[in-house]
């Protein structure tokens, strides 16, 4: 028996879930909630060590195996970005229904164990499989993490402690710089010739940084799972088979199973599906004849596919939270604006440093410590003043929170046209300091918008549609898309100069978010309700 079936024993089937357990006004959150955040902080820290290290190991990949910007992009972001967004929507799930500590040690040890395979691949798609399986893995961590940290707070702290779980994307990201760097330059110092098991500086680096994830997960495994929605006081007992939703979303989500899910709504579901698959289809074409990378634009159209489906099944089979997610313009127009942030930043701190090595002629090392420490500092001040700004706004403001998403965005930009355009370190250094600052401002705030406008039980599932926008939009598009542009214009410079596409359509997409969003929270229950939702 689970904590959280023991937390649950003695409800009733089908009582009123509200009731039971409300928090007074004054609630804090215990020691052993702040224990669990700093546990999860460092989950996070080296979910992006594992994920961002390919950065600072870039040129030497690319020289290695003989690679483009374009194909560098597309393991970094679109290899690993479609399929932790794919696979986040069935996971997100499981973490609605299923014990989240034991996902969330899952996760790990996957994550972990596919980074150090990475260390053995001799090709561009040896490389591309394990980042895949990379992504897979770490999408078990966010869904679980965000509903674990909104049961563990109250809600007056949830974006101030979502933040700083936040941070550890910020930290992980400068350390994977400090220590990929170092590496490199020790193992190939190390051994100049013949190296233990033929393995290159980078490939190295890959396998030393996956293996401490698999002794973290020993320590994750025990961890206590609270009870799901005791901070609201709105008490949600476990379903009796949690994994059936897990496969449901599954087999909606993964083509060409997707067919099965449409034909469930009969000939409609099914013409409506094949719609869909139909201009995805035309559009993500046009895309690759333009570009000549068929690779990049039919991953994005498997998986903007796959979430084409999965949303018109979720509509049929769960209709409050269709209703609440999908069915909300404030939801979708904030993981979108949000999105836009995030395909700034990451596309900046993933081409800083090969622009550092590559037009500065920085060593690996140096790049490494004059981004990754100060990016460091600077993701973690930002992402924490962010979050605790949020916060205050949100106390006079009921869309307030918005407003450090779009300063985020626009604060951002400046930064990153000095990064791409300066001749000078010194320069350069503080332009990605400050890139790093502003951009991860944004992250708290949307994060807990995200969380305020559904139930506690679709919390796991609306993380994972947020994680879309910051996968399928930023990740998959934004690092790709500069590498692309730097491939058909031979300049790196023109490549990270175009991300500033996103400003214009990131201010227009918050703008209608923060116009509708005080309706939108308020009605929350009621629109739950009308769609079917007992409560």
């Amino acid at each position: 028996m689970t904590d959280e079936t023991k937390s649950t024993q003695g409800l009733a089937e089908g009582a009123p879930l509200a009731g039971a357990g409300v928090p007074p006004e004054d609630h804090k959150a215990s020691p052993y909630s702040w224990y669990v955040l700093s546990v999860l902080v460092l989950i996070y820290v080296l979910n992006f060590v594992d994920r961002n290290i390919l950065s600072i190991l870039a040129e030497d990949i690319k020289a290695d195996l003989g690679l483009r910007d374009d194909q560098i992009g597309f393991l970094y972001g679109t290899a690993f970005g479609v399929f932790y967004a794919l696979f986040g929507i069935p996971l997100g799930k499981l973490a609605d229904s299923w014990h989240r500590v034991r996902l969330m040690t899952l996760g790990l040890t996957i994550w972990s164990a596919f980074t150090a395979a990475s260390g053995f691949a001799k090709n561009f798609l040896m490389l591309g499989a394990a980042r895949i399986g990379v992504g897979i893995g770490e999408a078990t961590a966010s869904p679980s993490a965000y509903s674990l940290i909104s049961d563990w707070f109250p809600k007056k702290m949830r974006a101030t402690a979502l933040a700083i779980y936040s941070s550890g994307l910020y930290i992980g990201g400068g350390v994977s710089l400090l220590i990929g760097g170092k590496i490199v330059e020790w193992w190939n110092a190390a051994y100049p010739g013949e190296a233990p098991l033929g393995l290159a500086g980078w490939q190295a680096a890959f396998i030393i940084v996956g293996l401490p994830g698999l002794l973290l997960a020993v320590l994750v495994f025990t961890l206590r799972e609270p009870l799901r929605g005791q901070s609201e006081g709105i008490v949600t007992p476990p379903p009796k088979d949690p994994f059936r939703g897990f496969f449901r979303e599954l087999v909606a989500v993964i083509p060409p199973f997707t067919l099965i899910g449409a034909a469930q709504a009969g000939e409609r579901g099914i013409a409506l599906n094949l719609a869909g698959a139909a201009v995805i289809g035309a559009i993500v074409s046009g895309m690759a004849i333009f570009t000549q990378n068929y690779v990049q634009w039919g991953a994005i159209g498997i998986g903007y596919y796959a979430i084409f489906s999965w949303a018109t099944t979720l509509k049929r089979r769960d209709p409050p939270a269709f209703k609440l997610i999908w069915g909300t313009p404030a939801f979708l127009c904030t993981i979108l604006g949000y999105g836009m942030v995030a395909f700034m930043s990451y596309a900046a701190s993933f081409w800083a440093a090969p622009y550092a090595i590559r037009i500065l002629e920085e060593a690996p090392g140096t790049a490494g410590w004059w981004i990754g420490g100060p990016g460091a500092v600077a993701g973690f001040l930002g992402v924490i003043l962010g979050g605790r700004i949020a916060d205050w706004l949100r106390q006079r403001n009921p869309a307030g929170r918005l407003i450090t998403v779009a300063f985020g965005l626009v604060a951002a930009a400046p930064p990153l046209f000095v990064m791409f355009t300066t001749n000078d370190t010194t320069t350069f250094y503080i332009a990605a300091f400050l890139q790093s600052f502003f951009g991860s401002s944004a992250l708290g705030g949307a994060a807990a918008t995200t969380q305020d406008l559904v139930l506690p039980r679709m919390r796991g599932t609306a993380t994972a549609t947020f994680f879309l926008s910051t996968t399928l939009v930023g990740l998959a598009l934004g690092p790709y898309m500069a590498g692309q542009v730097s491939t058909m214009t031979d300049s790196l410079s023109t490549g990270g100069l175009s991300l500033l596409i996103a400003v214009p359509i990131g201010v227009t997409l918050l703008f209608f978010a923060y116009r509708s969003l005080t309706q939108a929270e308020a009605t929350v229950l009621e629109r739950a309700r009308e769609a079917g939702e007992v409560i």
